[in-house]
């Protein structure tokens, strides 16, 4: 089974840590807050407390990861931080995956983040990824829909590991 980061291991990113955890996979999940720690922990996922906005924080983390989830789809913030997330903190997480076991990445290109924002980093994605030969999917169910985006993320997720083994 593989090892799946998830990057935004909030309220979804639980269901798909217990989701993936049902199906076998080990999971660790980030949090910028330790008070998160128990609920990340009672969804099955090893806690890694670090800030995606500080990349730093959170690249040891990687560390035997198959499967890299940029969940920041609803990310909150200032304008200029939700822009970075999206930008320049994500292509700095993107450079820092070539030389790690990451084989496949799920980007989050839905939820209440501006569009456009959206729409750049799945293209920073789709731009890394090429380059670097990392599978990679989009995951643009809504997430208002709860079950249809979890199933979206299970099935992204499996096609990724497929494509992995392939």
């Amino acid at each position: 089974m593989a090892r799946v980061l998830i990057v935004g291991c909030g309220c979804r990113g639980q269901a798909l840590a217990r989701a993936l955890r049902a199906q076998g996979h080990a999971v660790r999940g980030t949090t910028r807050s330790e008070e998160r720690r128990g609920a990340i922990e009672a969804a099955g996922a090893e806690v890694w407390v670090g800030d995606p906005d500080r990349i730093a924080t959170i690249h040891y983390a990687l560390a035997d990861v198959t499967i890299l989830c940029w969940l920041m789809g609803s990310a909150a913030g200032a304008p200029e931080q939700l822009a970075a997330l999206h930008g320049s903190r994500l292509r700095m997480l993107l450079e820092r995956t070539i030389d790690t076991t990451v084989r496949g990445l799920l980007y989050e290109a839905a939820g209440s983040v501006d569009a456009a924002l959206l729409a750049e980093g799945a293209e920073t994605v789709h731009a890394a990824c090429e380059k670097s030969e990392i599978p990679h999917a989009l995951l643009a169910a809504d997430p208002a829909d709860h079950d249809a985006w979890l199933a979206a993320a299970v099935g992204a997720i499996d096609g990724l590991l497929a494509h992995e083994r392939a």
